[in-house]
């Protein structure tokens, strides 16, 4: 009976082990079958309704650069200041800052009873000019006849180019005042002077107010034209070795938009400022097809040079938690398309491509998924 027992007791336990071991077996199998968690197959329907497209790595220019900033500019000869060139009450000034103006337009009206007594003395001076002229040419002949002494002649000569300096000094002012000599020689005294729109441009900058009181170093206005335009960028003492007149520029305004635009370098420094860095003279390309003011804030990127590198296109890599991965074709077969999500090293992005550190790792042959990489990888 024990025997028995201990008999029945053996065979449950090999029937125990046997029932483990197939439980084992077939796990394994259901694990070989899955596909990878790197790998996904798309199918052409997929392929075609999303434009997904394949394409090699390519060999590329990709830029050297030295970075810079700045702002836009413009030449000194399109930006004016406005001042009077005697104190005075302002008594009409109808612009406001962006107001458009011609050159030779009206911009200030001054008024100063200083004005009065300028015009009075130049009218003295002139009378006084046409007595003394004719003394002097009365005296010259009777000089010239020995009548009368070289003292009397050199006298009467003094005086008379006196007075002429004086008016012609008057007169200048006169016309410096806006005040026509003709005018007033012809009796009409004005109590005011008028300032005009040395150029074309808009008014940018307004520092008076009607009825205040301006003095000669006071500014009034500033005009400027943003025709033409150009950027000031600043250089640091490392890097301006490298930089030369004609290398390519591409600039950005971080401020105002996510565009890349284009330039040139037109003119390079020949000092180092307190900053230790020197002043990159740019013109830019296509500057009326953009509205850029004076004043705005921009980094620009100097091209020093070109490296070739092998490359894919910007959109077939997608970046994740700081990595970059591609979809790396490994099969096509019944019309469906077997990726591998690939990790690589990326450079620099230029043109709408980007460099692969790592290429030497890939076959030339390799095709890629350049186009809908994005939706794939994300998901």
């Amino acid at each position: 009976m024990k025997r028995s027992s201990y008999t029945y007791a053996i065979i449950l336990l090999l029937l125990n082990v046997l029932a483990c071991g197939e439980s084992k077996i077939n796990t394994s199998s259901e694990v070989h079958t899955e596909t990878p968690v790197d790998e996904l197959v798309i199918t052409l329907e997929q392929f075609e309704e999303n434009g997904m497209m394949l394409g090699h790595l390519e060999e590329k220019p990709f830029p050297i650069t030295v970075s810079t900033n700045g702002r836009i500019d413009v030449p000194p000869e399109n930006m004016a200041v406005i001042n009077a060139m005697m104190g005075g009450y302002i008594k009409k000034t109808p612009l406001l800052i962006g107001d458009r103006v011609n050159k030779g337009q009206l911009l200030v009206t001054l008024e100063n009873p200083e004005f009065i007594a300028l015009q009075q003395e130049y009218l003295e001076v002139k009378e006084r000019l046409t007595y003394l002229k004719s003394e002097y040419d009365r005296h010259k002949i009777l000089f010239e006849e020995k009548i009368s002494s070289q003292k009397n002649y050199l006298r009467t000569e003094s005086e008379f180019k006196t007075a002429q300096a004086q008016y012609n000094g008057l007169q200048k002012q006169l016309q410096l005042l806006n005040i026509s000599p003709k005018e007033v020689e012809n009796g009409n005294i004005t109590t005011t002077a008028s300032l005009y729109a040395p150029i074309s441009g808009s008014v940018t900058k307004v520092w008076v107010s009607k009825g205040a009181y301006v003095s000669p170093s006071s500014p009034i206005l500033e005009i400027v034209n943003n025709e033409h335009i150009h950027l000031e960028l600043a250089a640091f003492e490392k890097d301006i070795m490298q930089v030369e007149k004609g290398q390519p520029i591409r600039f950005r305004i971080p401020e105002a938009s996510d565009k890349t635009f284009e330039a040139e370098v037109y003119l390079v420094g020949t000092t180092i400022n307190e900053n230790r860095t020197i002043q990159v003279h740019a013109h830019l390309k296509n500057e009326k097809e953009n509205r850029f003011l004076m004043g705005m804030f921009v980094e620009a990127d100097i091209v020093t040079d070109r490296v070739r590198a092998t490359a894919l296109p910007s959109e077939a890599v997608v970046t994740i938690d700081d990595k970059a991965y591609v979809l790396l074709l490994v099969s096509e077969n019944d019309g469906n398309y077997q990726f591998r999500k690939l990790e690589v090293q990326t450079g620099q992005t230029y043109a709408n491509y980007i460099a692969i550190k790592n290429a030497e790792k890939l076959d030339a042959n390799h095709r890629f998924l350049t186009k809908g990489t994005f939706g794939l990888i994300g998901e």
